[in-house]
């Protein structure tokens, strides 16, 4: 077994558990154990899971990034302060004061990318578990052989396996057209859920000044860089995993609607439409949403020495 497989061991054995233990539950209320309906409502049950899990890393995400935006006029100041200069220890200080910055604010860039990189190995330990599965190949856990072959020939809306991909279903013989057009809407439907998720951030939870940064640049790339790989790699995923992604982008949206009706970024279209609705129910904010404020050491005036006559001068008035 290669590191690749010693690291994936552990989060393929907990995805099988959790599709194993609802897989039983619907079954154990009368639904068929090789019915897609019944896999399909276990990868729900799997997503509920591991995002209810997650919440906590979500809400670390947001503070992060909405502190993140707010020092960025900060870390502009010092770009500048080192711009066009490109020796070691101009680089080596800009380094440190960016550091010192983060330090500060109690945030690092990476914090906001958490929940996605945490996502990464469930995503790829479900497509592990499905492409074994098709394999008839029983699962490192709870997943044995039985379980294995009826999850492989498990179909979404009963025509569409959920094993199968679109790329898959083209290379057949005869093509699955079928299966084709249900995963290209499953493509389609993903990109979508992933592009609005990302502009409810961009559109409503930004102030004008965070907008006029290069922070907010970067992240309006990300609104359109992110869709598109995931549009281009769906089409190699089979159903099941896109299938999971898809409610879990339906999860992320549902949360962030919330988090951004009740926790908007200061000063940002949110927050203004938030203290309209608590205006009109005659209601006062219950809690300022708090503000990273960064002090600035002000330059102190150098106070002259003052000469022995002239002491004694004004000593003597």
């Amino acid at each position: 077994m290669d590191i690749i497989g010693i690291v994936m061991w552990p989060i393929k054995w907990v995805i099988e558990l959790i599709l194993v233990i609802f897989h039983t539950l619907w079954t154990a209320i009368g639904m068929d154990p090789n019915q897609g309906a019944t896999w399909v409502l276990s990868i729900v049950g799997l997503v509920v899971v591991v995002r209810a899990a997650l919440i906590p890393l979500f809400v670390r995400q947001i503070r992060s990034q909405r502190k993140m935006l707010e020092i960025a006029p900060e870390l502009k100041k010092i770009q500048e302060k080192y711009k066009g200069k490109k020796d070691q220890f101009s680089r080596e200080a800009m380094s440190r004061e960016t550091m010192e910055l983060y330090r500060r604010a109690g945030t690092n860039p990476m914090s906001s990318c958490l929940p996605l990189l945490v996502q990464m190995p469930i995503f790829f330990g479900l497509f592990t578990v499905l492409s074994e599965a098709q394999k008839n190949h029983a699962g490192v856990g709870p997943m044995n052989a039985e379980l294995a072959a009826s999850f492989a020939k498990a179909s979404l809306f009963g025509v569409a396996p959920l094993a199968d991909s679109f790329q898959s279903a083209m290379n057949s013989n005869p093509q699955q057209v079928v299966v084709m057009v249900i995963a290209a809407v499953m493509v389609v439907v993903m990109t979508a859920s992933q592009f609005i998720t990302q502009l409810q951030i961009v559109s409503k939870n930004m102030s004008e000044e965070t907008k006029a940064s290069p922070a907010f640049r970067q992240q309006r790339i990300l609104l359109y860089v992110l869709p598109l790989v995931f549009a281009f790699s769906g089409f190699a995923f089979p159903i099941g995993v896109m299938f999971y992604w898809l409610v879990s982008n339906f999860w992320t949206m549902g949360q962030q609607f919330l988090v951004i009706r009740n926790m908007p970024s200061p000063g940002s279209q949110a927050a203004k439409d938030r203290e309209e609705r608590l205006a009109r129910r005659g209601k006062l904010l219950s809690k300022d949403v708090p503000v990273i404020e960064i002090e600035e050491k002000k330059p102190t005036q150098r106070q002259q020495p003052v000469g022995k006559n002239r002491s004694k001068k004004k000593s003597g008035k």
